[in-house]
Order: structure tokens, then C-alpha cells, then sequence
């Protein structure tokens, strides 16, 4: 940044728990102003998943030298002298998330069409071997049963669905997954999808596992019939193989087991958002049942 701008404002940006994100307006010295954003990742260890910093920003890099929509990463500080842990600085978007959408049909079309883009990047190339690997991350997770099980979100029937045929078949070829694909994270402007977000959640792993977390998400937001849409626009925009798709729906529905109710939502959200989860696991279970019948 230019040595000689000055600060014209600060606030901060809500946003999940995952970072401290802040907005920085400044006056450089050629009478331009300029928007940032100073993001700095929560002091979590990395076995649980989130990206380094440097990882997170590295990732960033790679993304916009390709032409994705993501916010262009200006630093990274692993100094120690403003924060102790490190931080990044990234492009302030013109935009904003969309949850209740004017033109739900063009909404869905953008975002599956982005999330077919990062699923067809050549991580090869990219060199993304630094990010985690998705099946050792649900390995971990499949491989220890909590001490309390959710019932109340079908905790124990998923968890033994899952281990009973983990490790999955891999039929898709692995692929960069943002790992948190959601109405949240994506930003629009004049209803044109302008940038995905929050990479920290970023591995290799199956398509499937991005597609079926996105599907949870967008029941939870739009319903069954965007949710089915979306999945459909998916499908046609890419070649995967969707066999072990109720299986990864099953992973994707394990995400708010014994957390939900911590999410500060009111009395009729949480229970909308419950019974749309009920809905989502006995979906992919029919599914599983028809597929066992071949």
C-alpha cells in the first residue's frame, strides 16, 4: 500500500466466526480513494481444517491470476507487529449476499455456474497439492463418534450409513473444493454474482462434496424446488458422476448435528431449518434404498 495514504475510516464486517473482518477506507497520495479489507483468520489450530494465512493467500493469488471471482489479495503479515497471529489484505467488493433473491432463476443459474468453474480449474497446474485433502479431513471425522449423538438431526443413523461404506468408491477425478459454498459467501452487485468468498474451508477433494453441502444450503435458504434446480444446473454444466451423491448429501447433513441450536437463530427459523434438514436426510436415504434394490 502506498507509504503515504492515510486512514479515512474503519468499521467492522459481520461474518461468521471463522475471521475478524474489517474495512479500511483510505486517501492515497494521488487523491484517489481506496476500500479494503483486513481479514484476519480466527486463532484455530490448523488440524481443524482452516487454511494458514499464507495458504488461504497463496490460494487467493492463484484464483484471480485465472480469472475467478475472487477478492484480489493485496499482503499478507506474518510479522507479529500489528496482529499476533497473521492476517490478510484483500480487495474490497462492491457487493453483497443475496438470501431472498428478485430473480431466484438467474440467482441459481450464477451460482452453479461458479461453482462448475472452481470444480474444473486443473489443480494440477494450479499446483494446489499444498491444500488438505477432503477425504482425510471426513476420515478423521467418521473415525471418531462424539460422546453425545444428535438424535434430535438423525446423528446416529448417518454416522452409521457412513462408516458402513467409508471409504466412498472415487469415480470423480479430485478437484478444488471450497468447502463452504453457501448463499453467504457469494456476493452480487445489479444481480450479477461478483465474488466468492471465505476460501479457509478450501481442499481436494470429490466435486460431490462441495454440491452436496451447497444443496443442504440452499434448501435451507430457497427450498426444495431452488434446491432441485440448482442440482439440475449443476448436472448440466459438468461431467460428474452423481452415483455417490446421497452419500455425500449424508456428510453434508452431518455439518450442524449438535451445533444448530447454537446458531442464535429464532424459535421459527430453527425449526424451518430442522425440519428441511429431516426432509434432506430422508431424501438421500430413498435414494440409497432405490440404488441397494439394482
Amino acid at each position: 500500500m502506498d507509504p503515504l495514504s492515510k486512514l479515512l475510516r474503519i468499521w467492522e464486517l459481520k461474518g461468521g466466526i471463522s475471521a475478524q473482518v474489517t474495512a479500511l477506507e483510505v486517501l492515497l497520495s494521488d487523491g484517489q480513494t481506496k476500500k479494503m479489507i483486513v481479514r484476519k483468520p480466527a486463532d484455530v489450530p490448523f488440524k481443524h481444517n482452516r487454511l494458514r494465512a499464507a495458504d488461504e493467500f497463496k490460494l487467493l493469488h492463484l484464483l484471480h491470476t485465472v480469472g475467478l471471482a475472487v477478492p484480489v489479495p493485496y499482503h499478507l503479515d506474518q510479522s507479529g507487529e500489528i496482529f499476533s497471529t497473521p492476517y490478510l489484505v484483500l480487495e474490497y467488493i462492491e457487493g453483497k449476499p443475496e438470501f431472498a433473491p428478485s430473480n431466484e432463476t438467474d440467482f441459481i443459474l450464477n451460482a452453479a455456474i461458479h461453482l462448475s468453474k472452481i470444480h474444473t480449474l486443473d489443480c494440477r497446474s494450479l499446483g494446489l497439492s499444498f491444500l488438505p485433502k477432503r477425504e482425510e479431513i471426513d476420515a478423521e471425522k467418521l473415525g471418531k463418534r462424539p460422546t453425545y449423538v444428535d438424535e434430535s438431526l438423525d446423528e446416529g443413523r448417518i454416522r452409521q450409513a457412513l462408516e458402513r461404506e467409508w471409504p466412498f468408491p472415487e469415480p470423480n477425478p479430485s478437484v478444488l473444493l471450497h468447502g463452504d459454498f453457501w448463499p453467504g459467501n457469494l456476493l452480487w452487485k445489479a444481480s450479477q454474482l461478483v465474488a466468492v468468498i471465505d476460501w479457509e474451508d478450501a481442499t481436494l477433494g470429490d466435486p460431490l462434496a462441495d454440491l452436496a453441502s451447497s444443496r443442504l444450503e440452499i434448501l435451507w435458504a430457497l427450498g426444495i424446488d431452488a434446491m432441485h434446480q440448482f442440482t439440475q444446473q449443476y448436472q448440466s454444466l459438468t461431467a460428474v458422476d452423481f452415483t455417490n451423491l446421497p452419500y455425500w448429501d449424508l456428510c453434508a447433513a452431518l455439518r450442524p448435528v449438535s451445533t444448530l441450536a447454537q446458531w442464535g437463530l429464532d424459535d421459527h427459523m430453527e425449526k424451518t431449518m430442522r425440519e428441511r434438514h429431516r426432509w434432506f436426510v430422508t431424501q438421500a436415504f430413498e435414494k440409497l434404498s432405490v440404488q441397494e434394490k439394482k
